[in-house]
């Protein structure tokens, strides 16, 4: 039984997708880690291509450039940066009061890698203006989502007014300061301190913001 001409080269065509698709998050994955370890300054192509595991040449093929690769990690950084909060708020205990369960899940969400990642572009971007016009609408956009999927996932707290909005920024830029402290040195007595803190100041946001109206 003679084989059909066009399933034998779309088999082929689709590996092939898959795996030039594989290596391009292979790369991605390396400059992030770059960033991380060197700093976005000291990230070369070289140093990518180095830490993927690839040619210098065979990395060009999928991205000619430094930028070009910044610019996909940007969008995987910040899809990654967006699903790991989700998993983590999600995993935290929905039985009765979760302000300190999901404390805890942001304050993990924004101690990992990918955040310190995030962190070196922006400082970055502050004197790159190509890193900036890359990172700012990208930013943006996870902000955006952000809050939404927050307000997807904190089911139990509904308002008509701003205290979820206020609740939401404190927390955010609390811990993010924190963990960028956090580069520095260790976490010690003032920052259990500060989280305590922060945890008795959400409950009493929560605790005195309105019930949405009922509808009908």
């Amino acid at each position: 039984m003679a084989s059909d001409p066009d399933q034998d080269q779309a088999e082929p065509a689709g590996w092939q997708a898959q795996k030039s698709a594989a290596t391009r998050n292979l790369i991605i994955e390396a400059a992030i880690k770059c960033f991380v370890e060197l700093g976005y300054a000291r990230t070369t192509t070289t140093a990518i291509a180095e830490k993927a595991g690839l040619s210098r040449g065979a990395m060009l093929h999928h991205f000619p450039s430094k930028i070009d690769i910044v610019r996909a990690a940007v969008e995987y950084l910040h899809a990654k940066r967006l699903k790991a909060f989700r998993r983590a708020v999600q995993r935290s205990t929905s039985d009765g009061d979760r302000v300190r369960a999901n404390l805890d899940a942001y304050w993990r969400h924004v101690r990992h890698p990918l955040f310190v990642a995030f962190f070196e572009l922006v400082v970055a971007a502050r004197t790159d203006p190509e890193l900036a016009d890359i990172l700012r609408p990208a930013q943006e956009a996870f902000e955006e989502e952000w809050h939404r999927t927050a307000r997807e996932v904190f089911t139990e707290w509904q308002t008509e007014d701003s205290t979820f909005d206020v609740a939401l920024d404190l927390t955010r830029y609390v811990l993010e300061g924190m963990a960028i402290s956090f580069l520095v040195h260790k976490e010690d007595e003032r920052d259990r301190r500060v989280l305590a803190y922060l945890e008795d100041k959400l409950r009493e946001l929560r605790d005195r913001s309105p019930a949405p109206a009922p509808r009908g």
